[in-house]
């Protein structure tokens, strides 16, 4: 199952990209944001997709990487697909079938949709997979540093999100796990109906949340016992670094995020 997830694995491979500050690398990504919503064109989405697509060969990761980050999520996409299909109505009609018919601006929105979300998921994977949890916490902490004066903890964001970040692997192993065993005992979820994986799924859920819970008290009696203090004062053994390759790093973005915006409004 682990192996499965794709998103939040760091696959360091020594490119430029694993170099970057992590902060760089999650300002690209709230700018990758903005372009994926400001889109609303296929030139600027057959844009946005090079722009992407360079950015990934920098990475010097297989692009099947990239697409297989997305497998976990291809049936809620199809579903996008065909409710944008349906609702939308306009342009020329492209198939009849009775009372219903699938016009041009329907799948033209449904492509719009499942390319947008194709295109996000992907860019969020290439951040997970050249950036170990360890820096997102840091430049995330980093980053909100400068609102704690507007009442934003930025430390306890941090520390619940990189907790957050290391618990998923150690839950789907935990869920392996006890799939294993329920196996071993002659429940296998390959060979059960699907009301059967229903039911048997839902009963997973308990001990994967009793676990889930025993593992968060062990890792506070852990940093209580080793005298973890929030707010306390404390050194990084790798001190954030931002450099000139992080800022034409981020001034591609800022460049890329003006053209499709531009494409958008003429």
């Amino acid at each position: 199952m682990r192996e499965k997830l794709l998103i939040g694995r760091l696959i360091d491979t020594g490119s430029p990209v694993h170099r970057l500050d992590p902060r760089a690398k999650m300002t690209a990504m709230l700018l990758y944001a903005v372009m994926v919503m400001a889109a609303r064109s296929w030139i600027a989405l057959l844009c946005l997709t090079a722009f992407s697509v360079l950015i990934m060969i920098l990475t010097r990761i297989p692009l099947r990487m990239y697409l297989k980050a997305t497998k976990p999520l291809r049936m809620l996409m199809l579903f996008i697909l065909i409710v944008q299909c349906l609702a939308v109505k306009g342009g020329s009609v492209l198939v009849a079938a009775g009372s219903w018919h699938l016009d041009s601006a329907g799948l033209a929105a449904g492509g719009y949709a499942v390319m947008r979300m194709g295109l996000f998921v992907s860019f969020t994977a290439m951040l997970t997979f050249t950036t170990s949890p360890g820096q997102l916490n840091q430049a995330l902490e980093g980053m909100l540093r400068p609102f704690e004066r507007a009442g934003i903890p930025a430390e306890r964001l941090s520390l619940m999100t990189g907790i957050a970040l290391r618990f998923i692997p150690a839950i789907l192993d935990e869920a392996q796990t006890i799939m294993k065993a329920q196996a071993s005992r002659g429940a296998d979820l390959r060979e059960l109906p699907w009301k059967g994986k229903a039911r048997m799924l839902t009963a997973l859920l308990v001990p994967v949340t009793v676990g889930a819970f025993r593992r968060a008290e062990d890792l506070t009696a852990s940093m209580e016992s080793r005298g973890y203090r929030i707010g306390a004062p404390r050194t990084r053994y790798r001190p954030l670094a931002w450099g000139q390759g992080e800022t034409w790093f981020v001034g591609a973005f800022v460049l890329m995020c003006l053209v499709v915006i531009w494409i958008g409004l003429n």
